[in-house]
């Protein structure tokens, strides 16, 4: 039942990598301890292995800056910030009063359409944004109550279409596109290895000025083609995706931190 503190230094691989650390006390694997509390069960406490999963980027990026408009809860804000982005969280009322100048990119939170009234507004301060030469990406939004034009600049529809096989196969419908080649040039390989699913309620369809990047299909399904739409904007670009970054960047996929980099550095 003791417990104590210890510091240890742990070195890299030289080259990007994904792993687990283990330890062990006396010569036998340690144990994490995990407890299981509902109010509808009695509680259970669980003893795993003790590991943690360890991964080595290969990340460029060329924007520092990003504000983070909070949808229904993610934790996509603290990854970001866990590979050196400086990011600034605020409610979708503060879009009409925040000096958004101070922003290179504003990212929306999963869902934000839904649940929060103020976009409705906030959906035309963004779009001012994105005209002087900034850049916006809003994240899934499902398609219940949500009409054509009432997100981005151009009007796209949201539908129920997802991709749920996470080995789905991607393929590249613009492959020279900035969003695949930089500051990281992406291959299929960035698309190994992620969690649960592609994505979600991709959009169906969109207006000419959007240029979809990627489709993946379930099997037995049509490809899908709606799930990262980009469009230049006066001086600024805007981008819907409905990739499940929500999910993959809390489970350290190195090519999801990849893609979405790409996406916030699009033109900069």
């Amino acid at each position: 039942g003791e417990q104590k503190a210890m510091i240890f230094k742990l070195t890299p691989p030289e080259n990007p990598s994904t792993g687990d650390i283990e330890f062990f006390a006396n010569g036998k694997p340690a144990k994490a301890v995990q407890r299981i509390e509902y109010n509808h069960i009695l509680p259970q406490i669980m003893f795993p292995k003790a590991t943690a999963k360890v991964v080595k980027l290969d990340l460029n990026k060329t924007v520092k800056n990003i504000g983070y408009v909070k949808g229904s809860g993610d934790e996509v804000a603290q990854n970001l910030g866990g590979v050196g982005f400086n990011v600034v969280s605020f409610e979708a009322k503060d879009l009409a009063v925040l000096d958004l100048s101070m922003f290179e990119t504003i990212i929306v939170g999963i869902r934000a359409y839904n649940t929060e009234p103020n976009m409705k507004n906030g959906n035309t301060v963004l779009n001012e944004f994105v005209k002087n030469g900034g850049n916006v990406i809003v994240q899934y939004n499902t398609s219940r109550g949500i009409e054509k034009g009432a997100i981005g600049p151009y009007p796209f529809q949201l539908s129920r279409k997802r991709v749920t096989k996470e080995e789905a196969k991607p393929t590249f419908l613009a492959p020279d596109h900035p969003l695949l080649n930089s500051p990281n040039k992406l291959t299929t390989k960035d698309f190994d290895n992620w969690v649960q699913e592609r994505g979600l309620y991709f959009a169906d369809e969109w207006d000419s000025n959007y240029t979809p990047i990627i489709a993946w299909n379930d099997p037995g399904e049509e490809p899908q083609k709606g799930s990262i739409l980009v469009a230049d904007y006066g001086q600024g670009h805007f981008i819907f995706t409905g990739v499940s970054f929500f999910r993959q960047l809390p489970a350290g996929v190195p090519g999801a931190y990849r893609l979405l980099t790409n996406m916030i550095s699009y033109g900069k």
